[in-house]
């Protein structure tokens, strides 16, 4: 479960979007909250001015009133909140923090400081996302108004499934905040459609047996949302369940969050792959870079677990460590 989630802060009322929705979850896990300003040095050149030591001074106590009137606003509500302030990059920073000290979720404003742009993440969110290895919470600040840190309200929990026990791992979070906030959970799967590789058009026993095939799977994943719903009723929870057969599954996914209006996506990092290289999925990589609705994904594989890039290796090395 969520133990600690760190709350990156960089002064902007887009950042501060994420604020709600951590309030939302740390209502029903109470966790500690971390709150994370990153002061950015500026990069000096040969005809810039060194750093004023007192302008550097006032940044870092204007930086401490902010956190500290958020943190008090959080307090009020009976949870545990914490300040640091450091100085450096901001993406370098926040991962360095995460893994540090026992971080389990980020949440993140999908754009901060630099504004809103074009990119459905910030440059600063998207390095967060690829090198913590952590559960994230990414909120789209295009998508949300005012600073008013009021929980919100969900009503309806998407869970994406694919049939693998491995992304069964976000049921226990979607329990939880669907107990709490009295919200319908769906669960949605996408059932890829067999095919046959052809030059030329199918036979109808090629045709039948496609079918077959097609029909066995549906069953078998209706099967599967039956036994869920048998688990999961007495638990008090609004179940519904959704199913589609496409050639684009996660295309359809997409299709599917929007039909349902859901206020949160619910997803695991891996699904039935598990496939080790990446930090997230193809499925969980679409919808950081294209879903346009607020995103839970947790993560499944340890920091250990996670191949390095090449370009991590080498930086690495370089650093000497």
């Amino acid at each position: 479960m969520i133990d600690h989630i760190l709350v990156p802060l960089d002064g902007s009322a887009l950042a501060e979007c994420v604020l709600p929705h951590v309030l939302s979850i740390a209502l029903g896990t109470h966790p500690q909250i971390t709150l994370l300003h990153v002061l950015e040095f500026t990069h000096s050149t040969a005809d810039s001015l060194p750093v004023d030591p007192l302008e550097w001074h006032l940044r870092k106590q204007e930086a401490e009133e902010y956190l500290g009137k958020i943190a008090s606003q959080l307090r009020t509500k009976g949870l545990q909140v914490k300040q640091v302030i450091t100085e450096g990059s901001p993406a370098e920073h926040v991962i360095d923090f995460a893994n540090s000290n026992e971080v389990d979720l980020i949440a993140l404003s999908s754009h901060g400081r630099s504004g809103l742009s074009g990119w459905n993440v910030s440059s600063v969110v998207q390095k967060i996302i690829l090198r913590a290895f952590k559960s994230i919470l990414l909120i789209r600040a295009y998508a949300n108004s005012g600073i008013d840190i009021t929980e919100a309200h969900y009503k309806r929990l998407f869970v994406g499934l694919d049939f693998s026990a491995r992304a069964e791992y976000i049921l226990p979070m979607a329990i939880s905040l669907a107990q709490f906030h009295h919200a319908e959970v769906i669960l949605g799967t996408v059932v890829r459609k067999p095919e046959i590789l052809h030059r030329f058009p199918l036979s109808p026993e090629d045709e039948a047996m496609l079918s077959q095939i097609d029909e066995r799977n549906y069953r078998t994943v209706s099967h599967y949302f039956d036994q869920l719903q048998s688990r999961l009723s007495p638990q008090g929870i609004d179940l519904q369940t959704r199913l589609a057969a496409s050639d684009n599954v996660t295309a359809s996914l997409h299709d599917m969050v929007e039909q349902e209006n859901a206020d949160l996506v619910m997803l695991v990092a891996h699904g039935y792959s598990g496939e080790a290289r990446w930090p997230y999925g193809s499925t969980a990589t679409s919808f950081i870079a294209y879903g346009t609705t607020s995103l839970l994904i947790m993560q499944d594989l340890s920091s250990d677990e996670i191949r390095r890039t090449q370009a991590e290796i080498a930086a690495r090395e370089i650093k000497g460590h």
